[in-house]
This record gives structure tokens, C-alpha cells and sequence, in this order.
């Protein structure tokens, strides 16, 4: 057992002496360097806390100008000028900072990559991509790479997009990939070069089995090679990889039918897909056919037990069409009546939706116009998913 010694009590005091000198010397240090900044900086930062990035703006250039060395804050304010699409004024920031030559390295890659998010945001593809290409070869390459994909996507340049998204499997995955080949294939349509387009939509394909605009494609080619039985395949191959999709090949469908004087059996397979894929464009499609096939009655029907099956107003509007063709000649007035009404507010809900940032537009896209997003707008309209219960 060791014995205590009573004068090792004298070592407390000494101990606790120590401690306070070495607070007291660091609350001294931060006094100083909190009085040595300017008094606009603390300003600023009190008007981010409460969203008020102009008043900001204002805080931190006064902060600036007495303080140039204060490189953060260099960084902030540029970074708050991009915010708020003064570019011009970002850009002189960040290059301030990139051509000063008291700058550590890894402070001027950073100033670089500011740099290029401007130009970027300034829609200067060209300056953005000699940027980033520079960045390719330091401690930023990731990022370097992810923003030269983007624009790459931005300037439709699908051979080198694919090639760096190869670079970025955990950020480019096989579903975007296709949808690259996909671009490259419907560019080969315009040229009146189907072979090529058919290489590019087999690759697609291959990176991503459920490609539905990869047969979607297939099918159009098929079409203008005059193969209307093999387009209807490419088409119901849809039915697998993702049958929501069918709603935007019905009408091809109907037409390829048509052509092979195969209505009957056209009919019975795109009742088969309403019934089990409802939409609001399959019961277009379905409703022309029985329209012709059957009469205004039964498309009446039709229609009819739909709209009970699943209630929305734009089915609710086809419904009024519908019953125009049957309805007596005194109650066509008041019908006519109701269908402008009704169509008022199914023109506002007649919407395709993105998933990803909920942009809405009147066409259905591949590729979300907003946030950039791939095959992140469902084949059908906001409204059957508003107000279906």
C-alpha cells in the first residue's frame, strides 16, 4: 500500500494555478482576435442567421474592405453572390483569389472550384469545362469529374459523358448510362441512320434491361423500316420492364394495329392493359377503338365504369365526351356547358410531375428540365395521383 505524503497536497493549488493562467491566456486570444475583426463581419453574420443574404452581402464587403486579408470571408461572399445570380461579381471573387500568390495550394484549388461553379452558373460551359478539366489532376478530382459530367449532359456531348461516368459508378449508375445511348440513338434517327441508332439502343439495353425508352426507340425505327409486327413487339416488351410506361406507346400501338387491319386484336390487348394498368391515356386510346368498333354506346360504358373505377376529373371530362355522342339534341347544350367548365380545371392538372425536385410541365420529358434528374417523371398526370383515393 503506498503511503500519502500530506506535502503532496501543495501540488492542488499549484496545479489549479496553472489551469487558470492557461484560461485566462486563451480568453486574452480570443478577445483579441474577436476585437481585430471588423465590426460589419459580426453584422453579417447576424443577417444570414436571419435570412437576409442582401443585407449580408453589404456587411461582409464593408468587412472586406477593412480586412482584405480575411480570405473566408472572400470565399463567403463570392459564394453568396452565386446564390443570388450575380455571377459577374462571383467571378471577379474567386479569381481574385485564384491569381493571388500568397495563397497556400489547397486555398487556390479551392478558389478554383468556386471558379468554376460560376462560370457554370453563368451558363459559360466552355470556361466551367477548361476549370474543372485543370481540377482533374488534383486532390478535387472527384468532384472535377462530377461537374464535367454535368456538363457534358449540358452540351449534349453523350460519347465523353459516358466515357467519365464510367470514372463515377457511385454517381452515375447504369439506369443514366442508357439513357446516354438512348440520346446518342435518337440524334442517329435524326440522321436517317437506323443501324447505328439500333447499335446504340442494344448497348442501352445491355447496361440496363428495363430501359423502356431504349424499346420505346426500337420500335420507332421498326416503324420507319416499315416492320410494323416487330415495332408491336418492342412495344409489349414495355409490359415487363415497367408497365406505367405503356400509357406512352398506347397511341403507337393503336396506329400499328391499324396498319396490320388487327384492330379486334389491338382492342383486346390494350383493354387487357387498362384493366390492369389503368391511365388516363390507355382509356384515350381504348376509347377511340371501342368508339369505332362498337359505337357511341359502349365507348359510353366504357368510360362510365372507369370513371367508378377510378375517379378523377379529367376522367370525368371524358365522360361528358362521351355522353355528347349519345345525349339527346336538347341536353347537348347544358353538357357543353359543363365540359368548359370541367375543362377550365383539367387544364391546370393535365401535369407531369418530377418525382425528384416536383416540377411540372405540360410534355412528358426523359430528363427533368429543373433538377436534371433521368426518368424521374411518371408517364401519368399529377391529377391521377391527386385525386385518386
Amino acid at each position: 500500500m503506498i503511503e500519502f505524503e500530506y506535502w503532496q497536497l501543495l501540488f492542488f493549488p499549484l496545479f489549479f494555478g496553472l489551469g487558470w493562467a492557461a484560461a485566462r491566456i486563451d480568453i486574452r486570444h480570443l478577445v483579441k482576435e474577436s476585437r481585430a475583426l471588423p465590426r460589419s463581419y459580426f453584422q453579417g453574420l447576424n443577417f444570414l442567421l436571419n435570412e437576409q443574404p442582401d443585407r449580408a452581402i453589404e456587411s461582409f464587403v464593408d468587412a472586406v474592405k477593412v480586412d482584405p486579408q480575411t480570405i473566408e470571408l472572400h470565399f463567403a461572399l463570392g459564394s453568396l453572390f452565386r446564390r443570388r445570380g450575380e455571377t459577374e461579381r462571383a467571378i471577379r471573387m474567386h479569381q481574385n483569389l485564384a491569381e493571388r500568390d500568397d495563397l497556400p495550394q489547397d486555398l487556390k484549388l479551392q478558389a478554383l472550384a468556386e471558379l468554376g461553379q460560376d462560370y457554370l452558373k453563368a451558363g459559360l460551359l466552355d470556361r466551367a469545362e477548361e476549370v474543372f478539366d485543370k481540377l482533374q489532376h488534383s486532390a478535387l478530382v472527384k468532384d472535377a469529374k462530377r461537374n464535367l459530367l454535368e456538363i457534358y449532359q449540358l452540351e449534349k456531348d453523350w460519347e465523353r459523358a459516358i466515357a467519365i461516368a464510367a470514372e463515377l459508378p457511385d454517381i452515375a449508375s447504369q439506369k443514366e448510362i442508357a439513357e446516354y445511348y438512348c440520346e446518342l440513338a435518337a440524334a442517329e434517327v435524326i440522321r436517317s441512320r437506323p443501324d447505328a441508332a439500333t447499335g446504340y439502343l442494344k448497348t442501352a439495353l445491355e447496361r440496363n434491361r428495363k430501359c423502356v425508352r431504349a424499346s420505346l426507340l426500337q420500335g420507332d425505327i421498326e416503324v420507319q423500316q416499315d416492320r410494323t409486327a416487330e415495332a408491336i413487339a418492342c412495344w409489349q416488351r414495355i409490359e415487363q420492364q415497367d408497365p406505367t410506361y405503356l400509357a406512352l406507346v398506347a397511341q403507337r400501338l393503336l396506329d400499328a394495329f391499324r396498319k396490320l387491319k388487327r384492330s379486334d386484336e389491338g382492342l383486346q390487348l390494350l383493354r387487357g392493359y387498362l384493366d390492369r394498368y389503368p391511365s388516363l391515356d390507355l382509356l384515350d386510346v381504348v376509347f377511340q377503338l371501342v368508339l369505332e368498333s362498337e359505337g357511341a354506346d359502349a365507348a359510353y360504358c366504357l368510360v362510365r365504369d372507369e370513371l367508378k373505377r377510378n375517379p378523377t376529373l379529367l376522367g370525368f371530362d371524358k365522360l361528358i365526351e362521351a355522353r355528347l355522342l349519345v345525349a339527346a339534341p336538347e341536353a347537348r347544350a347544358d353538357l357543353d356547358l359543363a365540359k368548359s367548365i370541367v375543362q377550365g380545371y383539367t387544364r391546370r392538372l393535365a401535369r407531369y410531375r418530377c418525382d425528384n425536385c416536383g416540377f411540372k410541365a405540360r410534355q412528358f420529358y426523359w430528363r427533368c428540365p429543373a433538377c436534371g434528374g433521368w426518368e424521374t417523371y411518371s408517364p401519368k398526370r399529377t391529377e391521377e395521383f391527386d385525386l385518386t383515393p
